[in-house]
């Protein structure tokens, strides 16, 4: 839900509204942090078994380049961008398919690293000091890094301890006084900043207050996100089951924004300023839900959940080589993977 309504906010964010950008920049400071700390904390048990990267294939890899091409294609009809099939490029928000794909891959080497958070921390502040192009969404892939590896080094407790009541109202706390501080540094941090997919040079900044700003944007979006999961429910609610096929909205919503921005609905909106504000978030909330139905997800499963071709497919382990799924550890008490409610596909793929 929140990864569309920042995209839905993009399209009509103006000089005139301080406000909706103020809004924009503090949930762009901790969502994808979250989802990506998130990601890594279920990807703890990826070895690299077969039947683990055959589900990798089928629940990341595929559904990339299925989804990529449909908006490389939904770009040359409807922004008249020539249609080139480059899958090392990514479209849009194709980008962090990819970047999980490359992560999990990743995760074993982590776990043998005797320092891995600082390891991964200064491998993002040094992919902002050269350069680098925009192929694999390296960029990205490696300033977020940190976010995954803090995942796969968290355990149950540390979401138990940020669930008592003094935590919850000291997150109440954060997010108040971070919606401040936003308001009060707004327009800044620019999108290039908060994307993290631009060096310090694209930023127009010198390389000491680049690092700087890296490590104050870091803080921040650790409080945040440490606040965000102090807040999200422990009970089972009748959202919980969403949080398990929250890839389709993640994919198919990307398309209805570049068919709304074709139609100048984007325009229109941003034309009645805050009223249109407010109509543009009612009505992104009803069409994520609606694309997380069931029969949105029969019409689509084939590009979201593919299966590789029996030519090419692997042979399913035997039960008793592969290793139990209870081995992988559990989520803190009252609490599961569904509850989470990710807005991203980092839950929703293949994690074991």
């Amino acid at each position: 839900m929140l990864v569309a309504l920042g995209h839905g906010w993009e399209q009509i964010i103006t000089v005139d509204a301080p406000g909706l950008r103020s809004l924009h920049n503090l949930v762009y400071a901790f969502h994808m942090p979250a989802f990506i700390l998130l990601c890594g904390y279920f990807s703890k048990s990826f070895t690299g078994r077969p039947d683990q990267i055959r589900r990798l294939l089928t629940g990341v890899l595929l559904p990339y380049l299925i989804f990529d091409a449909l908006y490389a294609a939904a770009y040359h009809y409807l922004r008249g961008t020539p249609f080139t099939a480059t899958p090392a490029v990514p479209v849009y928000l194709c980008w962090f398919l990819l970047a999980l794909f490359l992560w999990r891959l990743t995760a074993p080497l982590w776990n043998v690293l005797r320092r891995p958070v600082a390891t991964a921390v200064v491998i993002s502040l040094a992919a902002g000091t050269v350069e680098m192009s925009q192929d694999l969404a390296l960029p990205r892939v490696l300033m977020f890094l940190p976010w995954f590896v803090v995942g796969l080094r968290m355990r149950s407790e540390h979401f138990v301890r940020l669930r008592t009541p003094a935590a919850r109202c000291c997150a109440i706390a954060v997010f108040v006084a971070a919606l401040c501080l936003a308001r009060m540094l707004s327009p800044a941090p620019g999108d290039d900043w908060l994307s993290m997919s631009s060096g310090y040079r694209d930023l127009h900044s010198t390389f000491l207050h680049y690092l700087l700003a890296r490590l104050e944007l870091f803080a921040v979006s650790a409080a945040l996100v440490a606040a965000f999961f102090s807040l999200v429910p422990g009970r089972r609610m009748r959202i919980t089951a969403l949080g398990a096929v929250t890839m389709y909205p993640y994919l198919l919503h990307g398309l209805l924004i570049r068919v709304a921005e074709k139609a100048g609905v984007f325009l229109v909106l941003m034309n009645w300023g805050p009223a249109g504000t407010a109509l543009l978030t009612a009505a992104v909330v009803p069409i994520v839900l609606l694309l997380s139905t069931g029969p949105v997800r029969a019409l689509v499963r084939p590009l979201v959940e593919p299966r590789l071709p029996r030519w090419v497919a692997l042979p399913t382990p035997s039960p008793e080589r592969a290793r139990p799924e209870g081995s992988r550890e559990p989520l803190p008490a009252r609490q599961d993977v569904a509850s989470a409610s990710p807005s991203s596909p980092a839950m929703s793929a293949p994690v074991t």
